[in-house]
């Protein structure tokens, strides 16, 4: 894990409280597009350093993105706040 991938982790747990869009803020602080950002975020999720980074950060996000794998492509995803933040496809 590099100093980006721990900025990543770090952001996931706190992008929420910053105002805008989470892709603006994606593109601000990392110069990624929202699709990249993700590859990554997921890339991320499961390498062993990140979990003993930031456990709980990652079983969440382990979690929000097996319930939406789960899903086949035709089903809708819930669209509340909670999602919204927790969902690591944004």
């Amino acid at each position: 894990m590099n100093d980006t991938d721990r900025a990543i982790l770090d952001f996931e747990s706190e992008w929420w409280r910053h105002s805008g869009t989470k892709e603006r803020l994606v593109q601000e602080r990392f110069g990624l597009s929202a699709t990249r950002y993700y590859q990554r975020l997921n890339r991320l999720l499961d390498d062993p350093e990140a979990l003993e980074q930031a456990p709980a950060l990652v079983n969440r996000l382990l979690r929000v993105r097996d319930r939406g794998t789960a899903r086949g492509p035709d089903e809708p995803t819930r669209s509340t706040a909670e999602d919204e933040h927790d969902d690591p496809r944004g």
